[in-house]
């Protein structure tokens, strides 16, 4: 392991510091990634944001156009009404001509009124179609967002837990690579007591048998002795 000393392990709290630096670190590669995201996820909300606004926009001009298109209709009928009032005060025959042009004028009038309807309502229908389509458009863009939403969560959760269990992965290698050496260094410890302890209890083993040996030979010599000295008694009481 990278943090274990060759000889030595760590002195107690240096590996829990390396460890929480590295841990500070991945949290924070995580936490970056993270903002990014977001970051990401509010600039889509703000561009929905900028759509809404432009469809209130175009809401607003629709309805200027109807605005515009019914004062035309009020003006003509406005017109007209001022003709009809005009032609009251001419004389009969004028008057009848006028009647006749303005029932003429009247007809044409009609049917630009019908043809006013007819475009106001091709408009509106227009319109709702425009706004049907935006709305169907921002949908789909609202789901497409919370998808990809979705998805980068999900992308970001995979890929924070794939790093968190590498890190476990390499702490339990990297603990199980310390206990070894550690479990090493012991045996090796234990290994060399024990050879000292056999060497130690060979040594006195071999000095308690010498002295063993050489009081077995004492014994012997101090028998020898004895031997000769009884040996040497018994003719002297014999001659008794």
């Amino acid at each position: 392991s990278s943090g274990i000393n060759a000889e030595w392990p760590l002195r107690p709290g240096e590996r829990e510091r390396e460890e929480r630096n590295y841990f500070q670190l991945e949290r924070d590669k995580v936490n970056t990634f993270w903002e990014i995201t977001k970051r990401q996820l509010d600039e889509s909300k703000a561009e929905l944001r900028n759509k809404d606004r432009e469809m209130e926009d175009m809401e607003e001009r629709h309805q200027v156009e109807i605005k515009v298109y019914k004062q035309k209709v009020k003006h003509l009928l406005y017109e007209h009404q001022n003709n009809i009032t005009e032609l009251k005060a001419d004389s009969v025959l004028t008057l009848k001509l006028e009647q006749d042009e303005n029932r003429t004028n009247e007809g044409t009038l009609r049917k630009d009124k019908r043809n006013l309807k007819v475009q106001l309502k091709e408009l509106e229908l227009s319109h709702e179609d425009v706004i049907k389509n935006l709305k169907r458009q921002h949908d789909e863009a609202i789901t497409v967002l919370r998808k990809d939403s979705e998805r980068h969560a999900k992308e970001l959760q995979i890929k924070y837990e794939k790093k968190m269990k590498l890190l476990r992965e390499e702490l339990e290698l990297r603990r199980k690579t310390e206990i070894h050496e550690i479990e090493e260094r012991k045996n090796g410890q234990i290994n060399t007591l024990m050879k000292n302890h056999e060497k130690a209890f060979s040594d006195i083993k071999n000095y308690y048998n010498d002295i063993t040996l050489n009081n077995l030979a004492l014994i012997n010599s101090l028998k020898e002795q004895v031997e000769e000295i009884k040996k040497k008694k018994v003719p002297t009481a014999t001659l008794r």
